[in-house]
């Protein structure tokens, strides 16, 4: 089983991973860090952590590795480099994904991480910054049960609802899923928003009518208050938004479903990369109809970013009932 002493390597420390490895070293964790921004790095140092030279220097010096990057591309060059991850792994390290990445991909990599001897974990997160800042992140995990029997000490530090998903590359397929599915609800309430500002609604009357209604969801009690607050800032961008919605497509496209709404939202997302911007923040999705109707969608009283008011309270896993796949 995993233990406080064992040594942690995280690779990547934007804002959800930043956050996943600060509730690691908050929770005294031995952690070794690795990112491209070396100002990142510098304020880990700064908090306890120590810092690689080399992706597989970290690798070498540590007993589990964790990846969390912005693309499948980017694991992928970090992983099979000269100087990467895989050079670095030997028998009995472990490897946890936590990108949202393509499944496919993912067991390519995970072949050669078994082949040093090594455990791979497919180890998305779910829930947004402001979770993962608290430690009460959702984590998915696929991989062999004993596998997920080993890392689940380490997974119910970072995050609150940890569930085993099944099979390796499983956690990232459904990952895709969730993904898709708050896009859904975030154009949705784009329009939805905007239709009641042009009709004259309260917008904060609108917001706790959203809330309290069937119309609810998460992405409404997180994403709408920053959209009516004008900050837009949910620390998510339009590209990372269209790579995600593409995976999902692509999942579509390969068990022939013939979908309808994902295709509109990867069009509406490219479109509003191309006027707005690829890093432009992903809620602005809403200026698309705001430009359109010459109006803004804004409330009164609403906070700029998005925190977690739940306190920080040690994870379990989520058991499944009624799964029949093991």
């Amino acid at each position: 089983m995993l233990d406080e002493n064992m040594k942690i390597g995280f690779v990547g420390l934007g804002n959800v991973e930043g956050k996943l490895s600060g509730s690691l070293l908050r929770n005294g964790f031995d952690v070794t860090v690795r990112d491209l921004n070396p100002e990142l790095v510098s304020e880990f140092v700064r908090k306890g952590a120590k810092a690689a030279e080399s992706p597989k220097e970290l690798a070498e010096n540590v007993d589990v590795v964790i990846t969390c990057l912005p693309s499948p591309a980017a694991c992928s060059q970090v992983m099979e480099a000269d100087d990467g991850i895989i050079a670095g792994l030997s028998e009995g390290k472990v490897w946890l994904e936590m990108s949202t990445t393509n499944a496919e991909e993912l067991k390519r990599i995970a072949t050669k991480v078994s082949e040093t001897g090594a455990m791979p974990v497919d180890c998305p997160v779910s829930g947004g910054c402001h979770r993962a800042a608290t430690g009460n992140i959702s984590i998915f995990a696929g991989c062999e049960r004993t596998a997920f029997d080993r890392v689940l000490p380490l997974l119910i530090t970072m995050g609150r609802r940890i569930i085993h998903t099944g099979p390796l590359g499983s956690a990232s397929v459904l990952k895709v899923m969730t993904n898709y599915l708050a896009t859904t609800h975030l154009v949705a309430l784009a329009e939805a928003l905007t239709v009641m500002k042009k009709a004259d609604m309260d917008m904060n009357v609108t917001y706790e009518a959203i809330k309290v209604s069937s119309g609810n969801s998460f992405v409404h009690e997180t994403e709408s208050q920053v959209i009516l607050n004008g900050s837009r800032d949910i620390s998510f961008t339009m590209d990372l938004v269209s790579k995600d919605i593409g995976l999902f497509h692509e999942i579509a496209k390969d068990y022939d479903v013939p979908l309808e709404i994902a295709p509109l939202l990867c069009d509406i997302f490219k479109d509003g990369e191309k006027q707005y911007g690829p890093r432009e923040l992903s809620p602005n999705i809403i200026r698309r109809l705001e430009d359109a109707c010459d109006t803004e969608v804004l409330g009164v009283g609403f906070p700029p970013e998005m925190v977690d008011d739940e306190p920080e309270e040690r994870g379990a896993e989520v058991v499944v009932h009624g799964r029949q796949d093991y």
